[in-house]
């Protein structure tokens, strides 16, 4: 299983701001293009978002699920990639000092994905959760703090 986790500037409504922004959602996932909402409102529990994965001509097109939506701390997905198989992807979003701690765990479910995940699997899944982390790190800080709005301070 893999396990991540990174500290943001900002509180957590600022963090769900972005969790909870379909549009936002290919600019922190890594591999991910193509974001369509396909049912529901985002990120209430049912909702779909379609996108496709992959690099140039290698892509396939996936969707997630969201099955647990409990702002501004929780929010449980379901990542299908076709015949790849599906994986739960857990984030949770919690006040750290003047900021948020964000840990994110994932593990495959079904499919092929499931069948080979081993602990090799499980290093590459780390190395794309440290990326995926920095992205939503760096979306989220982006954005002005409702403290540095409050001030006029600039970020």
């Amino acid at each position: 299983m893999a396990v991540r986790h990174v500290w943001v500037n900002r509180k957590p409504a600022r963090v769900w701001g972005v969790l909870g922004d379909a549009e936002q959602y290919q600019k922190w996932v890594v591999g991910t293009s193509e974001t369509h909402e396909a049912e529901g409102q985002w990120p209430e529990v049912g909702t779909t978002l379609r996108y496709e994965i992959g690099v140039g001509p290698l892509t396939v097109h996936g969707h997630t699920v969201v099955r647990i939506c409990e702002p501004p701390e929780r929010l449980e997905l379901e990542a299908s990639a076709g015949r790849l198989g599906t994986a739960r992807i857990a984030i949770r979003v919690s006040p750290w000092g003047e900021g948020s701690l964000i840990t994110m765990d994932e593990h495959p479910l079904r499919g092929a994905v499931a069948r080979v995940h081993t602990a090799p699997v499980d290093v590459l899944l780390q190395l794309r959760h440290r990326l995926m982390l920095a992205r939503l790190r760096d979306v989220v800080e982006a954005g002005r703090s409702e403290a540095d709005r409050k001030a006029g301070r600039h970020v």
